[in-house]
């Protein structure tokens, strides 16, 4: 029952999937971040299904890649890409720590936070578009299936491992509820995370070391600006890590698919 509940308050904060309602206790919260890979695991699947359904139907790879990059928004409701333009803003403001801080709980939008995701949109819609055009593109899809798991359990270790830059928020009531079941915790996300690693691999060798490559910078440099630019990770540091860890294995993949022979 602690874990049915641990699942449903996972995709009840970070995907629009219904799930059961009932009361949250902090007990409940004790193993979320374990479950939180399980809705990339969701994304996954309805992503590479829209793929071969697009295939079967032959549909332009263009409009292919539209529709996937549509797929984890409608899913999750867009909530790391909300995550990725607080951030956004934060960084292109130039302002003290303190101040940054502050822009993150900011609701209102920037105009460096709209050109920053469109910027990142458009790489990630390019990345589709040459994946799926490829010979391999069924091959290298699988692989960036596998990363909406990947990227979510990075993002769980961050939160179980990095330092909190806030002593409020979401992510710091989370971080402290996973804490007395923290080993529980990375034990099942490292092998959630394995999983997806062997699934990447398989799908993907032999050059499935540029994708993970790409997904294990992603993941350096999240932990390098997050402590240099506010003193920690936040909500919002994970949101932006999740988007710049999987628009960062779609580009290898796309690189893949034009220099490398599968």
């Amino acid at each position: 029952m602690i874990i049915l509940k641990a699942i449903a308050v996972a995709f009840a904060q970070y995907s629009r999937i219904p799930v059961p309602r009932f009361e949250w206790k902090e007990e409940d919260m004790r193993y979320s971040l374990a479950a939180f890979p399980l809705v990339g695991a969701v994304i996954g699947l309805v992503f590479f299904g829209v793929f071969r359904c697009a295939q079967y139907f032959d549909l332009p790879d263009t409009a292919t890649a539209l529709l996937l990059t549509a797929v984890p928004l409608i899913i999750t409701g867009g909530f790391h890409v909300d995550g990725f333009m607080d951030v956004a803003d934060a960084l292109s403001s130039y302002k003290t720590r303190e101040e940054k801080l502050k822009i993150l709980k900011d609701p209102h939008i920037g105009a460096f936070a709209v050109i920053r995701i469109a910027v990142c949109g458009l790489i990630y819609i390019a990345s589709l578009i040459i994946v799926a055009a490829s010979d391999a593109g069924t091959r290298l899809m699988a692989g960036i299936a596998a990363g909406f798991v990947l990227s979510r359990c990075l993002s769980a270790l961050s939160v179980l491992t990095f330092r909190s830059a806030k002593k409020e928020g979401m992510l710091y009531y989370e971080a402290t509820s996973a804490a007395g079941g923290r080993k529980v915790n990375l034990i099942l996300i490292a092998i959630t995370g394995a999983a997806s690693i062997w699934a990447m691999v398989y799908f993907t060798w032999p050059v499935e070391y540029i994708m993970l490559a790409a997904a294990a910078l992603s993941f350096a440099w999240y932990k390098h600006l997050s402590y240099r630019q506010f003193g920690g990770i936040t909500g919002d540091t994970a949101g932006y890590f999740v988007v710049i860890c999987e628009t960062a294995i779609a580009a290898a993949a796309g690189i893949t698919a034009i220099t490398m022979p599968m």
